[in-house]
């Protein structure tokens, strides 16, 4: 329906002389908030975490960039915030320093994943979420955007909004196959969130989609597969530690 709407749009504007403004290239800074206190409440050890509870902060906060355009966009690291090397020990994640570069054009990506000391470089095609779109709207960055809800990793619930005047189906890290770009994205069973807080309209330049080089070459599955065997013995963190790398 809404589809249908959205084209119907474009008749009427075409036959009113009028014109729809559409962003097809430009800068995404994403905020990237972790709930700590979540993430360590369901440690093996939790009765350790209560003891310190009050010396650390509640969210571990961080930024990443994606520079698009119609054909690729790249994903990567942004500003730095205060305490980040603190953030990183507590509930930082693994996925601190992915660079995820995708080409629109032939629905490939390469990304490079850090997973503790061990790098990893992830060529494969780009992947598929079955999204179900629901009816609530918000405006985010000063884009109206749809929701969309996922799942990953078999039963990992993701839920998404998406800006269809945005015309690139993108999102951030590995996310994608939406009517348009993704600026809020919600991992409950990671206690994480990523938000659109600025969208900066600017012509990307060659030097900035470099392709990541760098680590182990695996497909995701392949990746995958390495990470859950690896983390078996690590009891509740496990299942989340596997999940972080399939991002």
């Amino acid at each position: 329906m809404r589809r249908t709407y959205f084209i119907m749009t474009i008749i009427i504007c075409m036959a009113t002389g009028a014109h729809a403004q559409f962003t097809t290239a430009g800068k995404i800074e994403y905020e990237r908030k972790v709930n700590v206190y979540a993430q360590m409440a369901e440690m093996d050890n939790s009765d350790w975490f209560d003891k310190i509870k009050s010396q650390i902060p509640k969210f571990s906060t961080s930024y990443f960039d994606m520079i698009f355009d119609t054909a690729r966009s790249i994903y990567k690291p942004g500003k730095e915030v205060e305490g980040s090397n603190m953030f990183k020990m507590f509930g930082g994640g693994p996925a601190m320093e992915n660079v995820v570069y995708t080409d629109f054009v032939v629905a490939k990506v390469t990304a490079a994943k850090k997973v503790y000391e061990q790098k990893f470089l992830v060529q494969d095609s780009m992947r598929k979420i079955e999204w179900t779109e629901k009816d609530e709207i918000r405006t985010i960055a000063n884009y109206k955007c749809h929701k969309a809800v996922g799942i990953i990793c078999d039963s990992v619930y993701v839920v998404a909004f998406y800006t269809e005047d945005i015309v690139v189906s993108g999102g951030p890290e590995m996310f994608g196959g939406l009517p348009g770009m993704i600026m809020e994205l919600a991992v409950p069973r990671l206690h994480t969130t990523w938000v659109a807080d600025k969208v900066e309209l600017i012509a990307p330049k060659e030097t900035d989609f470099t392709v990541p080089d760098k680590g182990k070459k695996v497909t995701q599955k392949e990746l995958f597969e390495t990470v859950k065997s690896s983390f078996k013995d690590w009891g509740k963190l496990a299942p989340r530690n596997t999940w972080w790398t399939a991002l």
